[in-house]
């Protein structure tokens, strides 16, 4: 069985962070063993080797999963390579986690199917104006603004949603603003997309962010794992992705293990909304943690 490993409690270094107790529970129970590293050590201070300074060294090569909070590649590779030296081997390698994590990596299989995207990496010499002749394809249709892994969905009217492509005023003042929030966080650069209307779920108890039914795929060497709905509120009505639909693209992904976000125009044609490494993907909290260690199980054995 491979060994996970899980970022560790800031308070108490010897147990899971909090937020990852319940699947470290499951997945002891399922049978695998965990390791836990240091993610500020990893993140902040750079230091891999003291990060995981508590995996032990194995005689033989044993594959792992990293099931922890999302690391810029930089940061995975560093800790795929001390790993490495420990004897252990992360499911996915630093290119095949790039190729989810970042959207533009994998655009070009899943094109066909996610709505019109377009990008721009991000330098010091950057400014806003520069953004508009790269939305000229979308005219003046509504579009949403995120980073390379992430957006401000939460601020879906101030700092996500832009009514309007050709709008010079509310591009500039929606992408100041997302920018402001991601701060040091963001990744790479902007990425813009045509906004397509989903089937709707409800409004986010907190945020007010317009909810759809979205659910969450996790594919293991292309085949799905685990399907599940993506948000915690609102009814989804029974309602299930048509998963075959997507075989194809799933099989062209090239990473081991990595999740394939879905939901339903309201037109009925199924969409992909997004790609993401499974290691760093977070279990929505529909999904059972020890039913999902169970699947996770009968793939890799």
């Amino acid at each position: 069985m491979p060994t996970i490993i899980f970022c560790e409690d800031p308070l108490n270094r010897h147990q899971p962070d909090d937020i990852y107790q319940a699947e470290a529970t499951a997945a002891q129970d399922t049978g695998f063993d965990y390791a836990l590293i240091d993610l500020e050590a990893l993140v902040h201070e750079h230091h891999p080797t003291k990060a995981t300074r508590r995996v032990p060294q194995t005689t033989e090569e044993t594959i792992a999963l990293y099931r922890g909070w999302m690391l810029k590649p930089g940061d995975y590779a560093r800790l795929y390579d001390v790993l490495l030296q420990k004897g252990i081997r992360l499911i996915n390698n630093p290119v095949a986690y790039q190729h989810c994590h970042y959207f533009p990596e994998s655009y070009d299989i899943i094109k066909h199917k996610t709505p019109r995207s377009v990008w721009l990496p991000i330098d010091e010499s950057f400014e806003v104006s520069s953004i508009m002749p790269l939305l000229k394809p979308f005219g003046n249709n509504s579009i949403i603004v995120k980073d390379y892994v992430k957006s401000q969905k939460h601020y879906w009217y101030e700092a996500c949603f832009i009514p309007n492509a050709s709008d010079l005023e509310a591009v500039h003042k929606t992408v100041t603003r997302f920018l402001e929030l991601q701060g040091s966080d963001l990744n790479e650069g902007l990425i813009f997309r045509e906004y397509v209307e989903l089937e709707p779920l409800t409004a986010h108890s907190k945020s007010d962010l317009p909810l759809t039914k979205e659910f969450r795929v996790f594919v293991f060497n292309g085949t799905p794992l685990a399907v599940t709905e993506y948000w915690e509120e609102g009814d989804y009505q029974g309602n299930t992705p048509p998963l075959a639909a997507f075989a194809k693209e799933m099989h062209a992904i090239r990473s081991t293990f990595y999740t394939m976000d879905i939901a339903k125009h309201q037109n009925g044609e199924w969409l992909i909304i997004e790609l993401g490494d499974g290691q760093v993907a977070g279990l929505p909290e529909r999904i059972d943690p020890h039913m999902f260690y169970h699947k996770l199980a009968e793939m890799v054995l």
